[in-house]
This record gives structure tokens, C-alpha cells and sequence, in this order.
């Protein structure tokens, strides 16, 4: 275990990224343990021509907008690309590259040859309009941007007002290859001389999610982007060359990029993108595709379980894997007993890169978030950093081979890493078996009257309503109270909102559990606010209160 390790070589001519990593004391201690991986090594050729030599070039390795890829042509592809990036439009190793897309295989096409040029590649969603691209512009003094040519308006704008962004080239996000792009990689070798990029050179940032002000960005080395699958998808899943992967996170978001491209890539499977991963259109791709792992959040396996209630078959997912928030009891519980299939609820960061605490396949429980990962180890410290005992609600502090990283931020990076341990920000118990419990984000216990009530708890008590679809609390100003408890429930077709469903389930959750958490404010709606990977976004239900 090293605190501060030595950094290896670097193919890096643009030393943006290394010049701007936390300063030594500010980093986690790294547990490599077995992780062990060459000094020098290229992520994205470990995922595509390192397959081929392996034998997997006939194999189906993405699927998306009406067309397979296998692994020969994928490789071929992003060679392609590689190889225009290069010459036509000067990516040097160590620049930062910005994609813009919807989940599709020419974006992880256009991620892995950006990787193989020697480029840090930041992805970013769809749905980010133009100041918030110039943010990350900026900070990231990105110099490169390929984008969609169907989403090229507010990167245009915001490449207007950059001092930083040079080049932004569009690509055919659809089957066509009809793009500026796709046409210069078209007249490309399908051979690419992949930059020798050092274990410790920056390949990804990732830029943290749902909060508001200036983003943070996290770092991620080319090592990193092989741990997580050598970790978790190996480990947890035991993925085989013949799963199929489907899923709703947006490749943007590292919980999306591990679970729908690398994780599969990594061991010879495949995986169907979707352009709109809404739950019906999972239910459809699962159906016609056979999928055998399902990556989303706990809302939308929550509609999954209705289809299956109107006639959907499920029957080929050997897994479902639940992140983005604390998969509530009564989802757990109704998924197995409908599927007779394993759900297996875990957390990560971007911090994290991904996933470090989960359930097993023979271990897993309702209302339990699981043991870490080999190579993890975590603890729940409290208000000074000592480490509470099992049954106490603290602070989750995680350590392995993978740890946070902020970017030019040691303010931010000194919060985050504390003693050499990442603290996450959410509060977690764990009981004598090891086995952590998720309570609420350390932001997000709502206060009431002197009572500390998490909300995750009051949610999962009115899911386990029959008439509630959907749900999300929210802790909301009170004269009084400080707080009280204000639920939005979504109420399946069939039940009447009204002041006598109000009573209904404010009975019934003083009846599950105990009753000063009870909501005392309900509000009936049509839909609740989600980004892109299903996740509720809780902070718009209190958006416009003092």
C-alpha cells in the first residue's frame, strides 16, 4: 500500500493532466494488492485489438442504432478514427478530448480511438447545454471536441466563447458514417500505431454530477479503466464472452462507460446501446436481444416490474445490477420473487470511478448495500475520523486500488481524502457480518423537530405501498419543525389521489416504521424530475423555497 506512489513513464507531450494532479500528501492510499498491470499500457487497445489477437474478432461486440459491430470492425473503426485524429486534425498525446452523444457504438468508437491517440477524453451528456459545456471547456482546457452531428448547437455556442477549444469535429451518431469524421476516418488505414501511454498517464475525467456551481473533475488513469472490470465485473458478475449487456446510464457518467463498454469489451461480451434507455425500451431490447445483465436505477427496474406484470419477458437477465441510488427493500424483494433472479444493489463514484462496495450473488439482502470489493477495504468513521463500531450510523470511508482524484482542486481534494481514506459523503452503518447499510447522503438526513430521519427509509416505506408507483422525500422548510418530511408519490393508474390516499399512506408508513417519519406533506405527481440515468434529481422537487 503506498500513499505516495511514484508515478510511472509518460507518453504525455501536453502535460495539462499530470501537471495538475493533487499534490502528493493529498492522495488516498492506493491498495494495488493484485492489480498489477504493465508500465506501459493503452486502455482502449487492451479493449479492441487485444481482443482480436485473443480471438474475438468474429465475436458481436456492440450493438446499436439498427447495427452490429463485431470486434474486428470495432477495432478497425476506432482505428480509423485514431489515425485521422492524428493526422488530420493534430490530437496530441496528453490533449483533452470532449465527446458529445447519446449512447451509441460510434461514441464508444470515437472513446476509444481518442484513447489510443494518447488524449484524455472527457464524455459528456446530451442533455448539457452550452454554459455548462464552457465550464468544462474551461476547466479541462479541453482543445478537441467530437459531437453528434444532431447535438452540435450548444457545443458550436460554446466553443464561440472558449479561449481553449480549437477543433470540433461532428460524427454520425446514427448507422450512416455520413459525417466530416466519418468520411476522413473512411480514407484511414484500418492499422493505427497506438500512442504508448504509461499505466499512470491520465486517460479519463470524469466530471461529478447533480451538483450545482463550479464542476470538479476526477482523473482516472489507463490502469484504472482495467481495475474496475478486473474488480467488480470479474469478480461480481463473472462476466463471460456470451453476456449481454443492456442499461440506461449514459456513457457520460462512469457508472455507464464501465457497465456498457468496458466491462463488456473487457471480457469478450457485448452490449446493445440505446439512444433512450426509458424502461420500456429495455423491456423490448432484454426481449429481442436476450440481454443477460441490466445496468439501472432502482426506478426503473420499479417499471420493469409492471411490464412483467403485463406480459414482458425478462427471462434470459441472469442479473440486474442497481446503482445511482439505495435500491429500496420492497423493489428487492418483489424482483426476486417475480424473476426468480438475482438484484444486486452496490455504490460507487465518479470519485471511485466505479462500483466498491456490493452484494454478491451468494450474498445479498434486502436494505443492504453489501461488502466491498476484493482489494476495498471501508470503514464508518465518525465527526473526527475515528471508526465507529458496527450498528452506529457514520461516514463511509473507502480505500483500494482506486481513489479520488480532483483536478487542480486541492481544497476540494483535502475534503474528499482525509487520513489517506476517500470519504464519499453518504452515511452508511455496518452490521457485525460486515455488511453495509446505506442510510442518506451525510447532506441529505432531514432534521425534523430534533429527529434525524433518513429519507431512502421513508421512500422504501411507501413502495411498499400497492397504490405508490414511485416516490421521492425531501426534507422541507418548516417554521416549526426545521424540517418536516415532504413526499412526491406517483400513484399507480389505478389509485385516486385526495386527502383520503394522504391519510392512507401517511397511516401506512407510521405503520412500517417509526411514526414521528412519517410525511407530513404529500404531493401527488405525474412524473418525477430524473436525469439521464433514471436517478431522481431531489434537489429540483425543493427548487424556488427559501
Amino acid at each position: 500500500m503506498t500513499r505516495n506512489p511514484t508515478l510511472g513513464p509518460t507518453a504525455h507531450v501536453d502535460t495539462f493532466t499530470r501537471d495538475n494532479l493533487p499534490p502528493p500528501e493529498l492522495w488516498p492510499e492506493l491498495k494495488l494488492g493484485t492489480f498489477q498491470y504493465p508500465e506501459y499500457l493503452n486502455a482502449a487497445v487492451e479493449l479492441t485489438d487485444a481482443m482480436v489477437a485473443k480471438g474475438f474478432g468474429d465475436r458481436p461486440a456492440l450493438v446499436g442504432n439498427g447495427r452490429m459491430r463485431t470486434y474486428k470492425e470495432l477495432t478497425d473503426w476506432s482505428n480509423r478514427i485514431a489515425n485521422t485524429l492524428v493526422r488530420d486534425f493534430g490530437v496530441k498525446p496528453g490533449n483533452r478530448v470532449l465527446i458529445r452523444s447519446s449512447n451509441n457504438p460510434a461514441m464508444v468508437a470515437c472513446w476509444l480511438a481518442a484513447t489510443k491517440a494518447g488524449a484524455v477524453v472527457v464524455n459528456t451528456m446530451p442533455m448539457l447545454r452550452a454554459g455548462e459545456l464552457s465550464k468544462i471547456i474551461d476547466k479541462a482546457q479541453i482543445t478537441h471536441a467530437l459531437c453528434d452531428t444532431r447535438l452540435m448547437d450548444d457545443l458550436v455556442q460554446a466553443g464561440k466563447n472558449s479561449r481553449f477549444l480549437e477543433t470540433i469535429v461532428g460524427f454520425d451518431g446514427t448507422a450512416n458514417h455520413d459525417a466530416e469524421l466519418d468520411r476522413s476516418a473512411l480514407a484511414q488505414p484500418v492499422q493505427f500505431d497506438s500512442v504508448r501511454t504509461g499505466r499512470d498517464d491520465v486517460a479519463l475525467l470524469g466530471f461529478t454530477s447533480g451538483t450545482t456551481g463550479e464542476p470538479k473533475a476526477t482523473m482516472h488513469f489507463h490502469r484504472d479503466l482495467l481495475i474496475i472490470a478486473d474488480a467488480y465485473a470479474k469478480e461480481v458478475l463473472a462476466v463471460q464472452p456470451e453476456d449481454v449487456f443492456v442499461g440506461s446510464p449514459p456513457l457520460a457518467f462512469t457508472f455507464g462507460l464501465g457497465g456498457l463498454a468496458i466491462f463488456p469489451l473487457r471480457f469478450g461480451a457485448s452490449a446493445v446501446l440505446l439512444e433512450n434507455a426509458s424502461p420500456q425500451s429495455m423491456v423490448e431490447i432484454i426481449e429481442k436481444y436476450a440481454a443477460t445483465i441490466c445496468f439501472t436505477a432502482p426506478t426503473a427496474y420499479r417499471v420493469m416490474l409492471r411490464a412483467l406484470d403485463e406480459g414482458a419477458n425478462l427471462s434470459s437477465l441472469r442479473v440486474a445490477v442497481s446503482a445511482g441510488e439505495t435500491l429500496p427493500a420492497p423493489v428487492y424483494e418483489e424482483w426476486v420473487q417475480k424473476t426468480g433472479k438475482p438484484i444486486l444493489d452496490g455504490i460507487g463514484a465518479t470519485e471511485m470511478l466505479h462500483i466498491f462496495i456490493s452484494n454478491r450473488f451468494d450474498d445479498s439482502r434486502p436494505a443492504c448495500t453489501g461488502r466491498p470489493l476484493k482489494g476495498y477495504e471501508a470503514k464508518i468513521v465518525g465527526p473526527d475520523g475515528e471508526e465507529l463500531p458496527s450498528g452506529e450510523v457514520g461516514r463511509l470511508a473507502v480505500r483500494g486500488p482506486i481513489g479520488c482524484r480532483y483536478m487542480g482542486d486541492p481544497d476540494k481534494q483535502g475534503a474528499y481524502v482525509q487520513n489517506g481514506w476517500n470519504l464519499t459523503g453518504d452515511s452508511f452503518w455496518r452490521d457485525e457480518e460486515d455488511h453495509y447499510h446505506f442510510t442518506a447522503r451525510t447532506d441529505g438526513i432531514i432534521l425534523s423537530a430534533g429527529y434525524n430521519i433518513a429519507g431512502p427509509e421513508v421512500e422504501a416505506a411507501l413502495l411498499s405501498h400497492s397504490d405508490v408507483l414511485e416516490c421521492a422525500v425531501v426534507g422541507a422548510p418548516d417554521p416549526e419543525r426545521g424540517q418536516i418530511v415532504e413526499a412526491h408519490v406517483v400513484l399507480r393508474a389505478e389509485a385516486e389521489p385526495g386527502e383520503s390516499m394522504v391519510k392512507v399512506l401517511q397511516d401506512h408508513v407510521k405503520s412500517t416504521v417509526a411514526p414521528y417519519k412519517y410525511p407530513r406533506r404529500i404531493v401527488f405527481t405525474q412524473a418525477l424530475p430524473k436525469n439521464e440515468s433514471g436517478k431522481i434529481q431531489r434537489f429540483r422537487l425543493l427548487e424556488g423555497r427559501n
